[in-house]
C-alpha cells in the first residue's frame, strides 16, 4: 500500500512529511523511469482515491479457471485458464459527476503509434461511452520520448476507422502533438491526467 503525504512544508525545500518521516522530493521524470505505465496509473489513481478527488479503478480481467494443481497443502498453482469474454478497457471510474473510461498503451516505436495495438471492440466501447455522455480516451506512453498523452476517443476514432478501411496503419507523432494532450508528470500524483480533463474536456 502506498502512503501519501499528510503535510507539505511551505518553504523552499522539497521536503515532505510522510507518517512523521521526512523524505526528499525527487525529480518526477527521473523517478518515473523504470516504472511501467500501469504502475504509474495505479499510483495516481490511489492518490486520487485517498484524497477524495476521484474514484478510478483498474478493471478486473474476466478469467475462467479450468485447472489448478496443488503441489502442497498451502500452495495452489493455476495451470489452465481462459478469458471468459474479451476485456473492454483498462480503467473506469467517476470524476466530478462524469463517468470516465480509458485504455492504457505503451508505444516503443520512435515515429508512430501502430493501430494494431488497439482492438476494435475497445474503440467501439469507448465510442459508446462518449455517445452516452461519458468521457472515453486512451492514455499512450511514448517510451522513446518519455511522454504521456491523453488521446480523446473522438479524435482517435477517425484514425482507427481509416485503419480498418485499409488506410494508414499508424498515427504519427506529429498527430499526437496536434490532437492529443500531454499529461504533466508530478510528484503527487505521478501522472495527473485529471488536470488534462479539467483543462480540455470538462470546460
Amino acid at each position: 500500500m502506498v502512503n501519501y503525504p499528510i503535510k507539505k512544508k511551505r518553504d523552499n525545500n522539497t521536503t515532505y512529511e510522510l507518517n512523521n518521516k521526512k523524505i526528499k522530493d525527487k525529480n518526477p521524470i527521473m523517478a518515473n523511469r523504470g516504472m511501467n505505465l500501469e504502475g504509474l496509473l495505479n499510483d495516481s489513481n490511489e492518490y486520487y482515491r485517498a484524497n477524495d478527488i476521484a474514484i478510478i479503478h483498474k478493471k478486473p480481467i474476466p478469467i475462467q479457471i479450468v485447472k489448478v494443481d496443488y503441489p502442497s497443502r498451502n500452495k495452489a498453482v493455476i495451470t489452465e485458464a481462459y478469458y471468459k469474454t474479451p476485456s473492454t478497457t483498462d480503467y473506469n471510474g467517476i470524476y466530478k459527476g462524469k463517468y470516465i473510461d480509458f485504455e492504457a498503451k505503451e508505444n516503443k516505436n520512435k515515429t508512430s503509434f501502430p493501430l494494431h495495438n488497439v482492438h476494435p471492440h475497445q474503440v467501439e466501447h469507448l465510442k459508446s461511452i462518449q455517445r452516452h455522455g461519458g468521457i472515453g480516451f486512451l492514455i499512450i506512453y511514448w517510451i522513446h520520448t518519455n511522454q504521456f498523452f491523453l488521446y480523446p476517443i473522438q479524435k482517435f476514432a477517425p484514425h482507427f476507422d481509416d485503419y480498418l478501411g485499409d488506410g494508414r496503419k499508424s498515427i504519427v507523432y506529429e498527430d499526437f502533438l496536434k490532437e492529443a494532450y500531454l499529461i504533466p508528470e508530478k510528484y503527487l500524483p505521478r501522472l495527473d491526467f485529471l488536470s488534462v480533463l479539467d483543462e480540455y474536456l470538462l470546460k
